[in-house]
């Protein structure tokens, strides 16, 4: 970052990609105004529905190019920066088909009167939001929105502006100039920027730490406020489980997206009749990952999305070892040269640790053991997060009777967490509150407006 814009740092190489100047107040408060004036919010469903699938065609014409994007400012590997934007297609077919339902008015017989709950806009949503996925981010997040009728305003994460960019050129082209407009600005801009009047709604997905500013920034000038913040995830592998399936499931959750990811399976709490089965298992996975160029076809893991948190991660495994942690699989990685490289890694750790408090937002991952199942629950509930959760059992009711003892705003039984636009998603607890996704992040950013008609004109 310099004082009048942002450079971007090829995480790979290390070399500038490009100097992106911020967004004038001025400027700032034209993308505003033509946001809060947009006809967008009097667009009919189907007009809605039509530019949703002129998105999803424009993703799936252009993959190839946004996902050398992806990869080039984020590191992702490419194969995976592709099914990034395969998502954002199909979340679009998605919600293209199941829109005219979703908006659809219900109607209620009341005692005689006609009760009709419709979704109406709400205005302008200030989206910030964060570069380990960064265009799934926005349509997860935003998508719903704009098909409520609502517009906007987005502040993507510095490391990513290129990204950002295209996103708004994305969306310009299908839904028309001023639904979804970029501004690059720091974090002072962006605190304005929140209570802006012309600004109906914040949401933020990032750091608990961050969240926490946002939100206050929000309530003071009485905003909506959709928290997707951090999370520790359990990866619960019972005593009943499928080891092998379980082992090969908990290191593609732990190091997909080269580990960057909010509901990637952080803390692996084994039941400790079948730790050395698991570790067995486990341990040959994280060995045969390929790192390397995120350009290359066969890459598994890249480098980390900057080098700060690259340092972060490293004196988190620091700690975790001088601590008495037991360093038990990993994977060859980049030694030398200027790139954010980290070696996937597991570690073994005792209780506490800090592998156990703190979130680690790259490939490492803590595993530990549990007694029996009470132990297990009350090790995944131990954690200030709670965002998402995965159980491992042969028997599907053994496991969701323990997953609904987690505190966790979703469950996965027998397969690892990921985002779907057909379910909710979101947190409790320190991961936040809101939710994303389904009809349920539709009703998250508009006004669920009820109307009740007194039938006959007739007064009582």
């Amino acid at each position: 970052m310099t004082n009048s814009g942002i450079v971007t740092i090829d995480p790979a190489s290390g070399d500038e990609l490009g100097f992106y100047p911020y967004t004038t107040p001025e400027g700032v408060d034209r993308v505003l105004d033509a946001a809060a004036r947009s006809p967008w919010a009097r667009s009919s469903p189907e007009e809605r529905v039509a530019a949703i699938g002129r998105l999803g065609d424009l993703l799936a014409e252009r993959r190839e190019p946004f996902a050398a994007l992806i990869t080039q400012e984020m590191g992702k590997p490419i194969a995976q920066a592709r099914a990034e934007i395969d998502k954002c297609a199909a979340a679009c077919r998605h919600y293209a088909g199941e829109l005219p339902g979703l908006l659809r008015p219900e109607t209620f017989d009341l005692d005689g009167d006609t009760g009709i709950v419709r979704i109406v806009p709400i205005g302008v949503v200030f989206a910030i939001l964060p570069w380990n996925y960064p265009w799934w981010q926005v349509v997860r997040a935003m998508l719903p929105a704009i098909a409520a009728g609502d517009t906007v305003v987005l502040k993507h994460a510095e490391s990513v502006t290129g990204n950002a960019l295209a996103i708004e050129e994305a969306f310009g082209q299908a839904f028309g100039a001023d639904v979804l407009r970029t501004v690059v600005v720091d974090a002072q801009a962006a605190s304005a920027v929140i209570g802006d009047p012309r600004v109906a709604a914040v949401t933020f997905t990032g750091s608990d730490r961050v969240g926490a500013l946002v939100a206050a920034r929000a309530g003071a000038a009485l905003k909506k406020c959709v928290l997707e913040l951090g999370g520790s995830d359990p990866f619960v592998v019972l005593a009943d489980a499928d080891i092998p399936a379980a082992a090969a499931a908990a290191a593609r959750s732990r190091f997909l997206n080269n580990g960057q990811s909010c509901i990637a399976a952080k803390r692996i709490l084994v039941h400790r009749d079948v730790r050395d089965a698991f570790a067995d298992a486990l341990i040959p996975h994280v060995r045969e990952l390929r790192v390397g160029d995120p350009a290359d076809e066969q890459t598994d893991v890249g480098p980390l999305a900057r080098h700060d948190l690259r340092d972060t991660l490293r004196d988190q495994q620091a700690r975790a070892l001088a601590a008495g942690g037991r360093l038990i699989a990993r994977a060859d990685a980049p030694e030398s040269g200027r790139g954010a490289w980290f070696a996937p890694s597991v570690i073994e750790v005792d209780r506490p640790s800090v592998l156990l408090s703190e979130e680690t937002f790259g490939p490492l991952g803590a595993l530990t053991t549990g007694a029996d199942d009470d132990e297990l629950i009350a090790l995944s509930n131990a954690s200030r997060y709670g965002l998402s959760s995965s159980v491992w059992s042969a028997d599907d009711d053994h496991a969701a009777a323990v997953g609904a003892r987690i505190q966790a705003g979703a469950v996965f039984v027998n397969t690892i967490s990921a985002t779907d636009p057909r379910l909710p998603t979101g947190g409790v607890k320190a991961s936040g509150y809101g939710r994303e996704l389904g009809r349920w992040g539709l009703h998250e950013l508009a006004n669920v407006q009820a109307v009740r008609v007194r039938r006959g004109g007739h007064h009582g």
